[in-house]
């Protein structure tokens, strides 16, 4: 289906950094460039904006969103408040047959190139979905489907934050930080999975505000 693929191009675009932060997608230019109609581009548009991957601005038309969007910080503070909790549930309730599947999922996140030459220099398809399997992996064991559900949708609407703040701090740990998790969520500790967990989470937002690993982002 023809808006299915304008779609799927133009959040290609949009996760792989085609679009700066703030920059307007213009629906006449898309329309040109991909040879459509402006019916078909305004669908896919709408789209993008539904994922967060877009902003739809009045009288302005639509934008890529803002590194400075306070959505961001209220996704971050979201999910620092939300995921180390349910890593505990998941470290208390979690079996033998959890244990194995989160060191299967940090095994493959390990062994998976985080760039690929194809996909440009931001953070490759590969790595982005083994990096979501652990994640998703460490809280399965909660038990809960509807916590569940709600790290599957703040995951969705942090993903373009979280591919920016990977491509402004290149020097971050990323390995060093999930094997923590790993150990820790192994070794049943929650104590120390939940301060891993809420401290991963708190770099990927300070990417975004342009603090360093020693200026950690403030609660907002």
């Amino acid at each position: 289906m023809l808006s299915e693929q304008v779609y799927a191009r133009l959040r290609d675009a949009i996760m792989r950094g085609d679009y700066a932060p703030g920059e307007a997608l213009k629906p006449q230019d898309l329309a040109k460039d991909q040879g459509v109609s402006l019916a078909v581009v305004r669908e896919a548009l709408v789209r993008v904006v539904g994922e967060g991957l877009a902003d739809r601005l009045p009288n302005r038309g639509f934008a890529v969103p803002a590194f400075s969007d306070r959505r961001w910080q209220e996704i971050a503070e979201a999910r620092r408040t939300i995921e180390p909790l349910v890593l505990r549930m998941s470290i208390e309730r979690g079996d033998v047959d959890w244990e194995a599947r989160v060191r299967a999922a940090h095994h493959r996140l390990s062994r998976t190139s985080a760039f690929a030459p194809e996909e440009g220099e931001y953070i490759s398809g590969a790595w982005s979905e083994a990096h979501r399997v652990f994640h998703r992996t460490l809280l399965e064991g909660c038990g809960n489907a509807v916590l569940l559900e709600t790290f599957d949708r703040m995951w969705s609407a942090s993903e373009l934050a979280r591919r920016w703040s990977a491509h402004r701090t290149p020097g971050r740990d990323h390995v060093g930080e999930h094997r923590r998790l790993e150990e820790a969520a192994l070794a049943r500790d929650a104590d120390a999975a939940a301060e891993a967990l809420a401290q991963h989470l708190t770099l990927t937002a300070a990417g975004l505000t342009g603090r360093t690993h020693q200026e950690p982002a403030e609660e907002s």
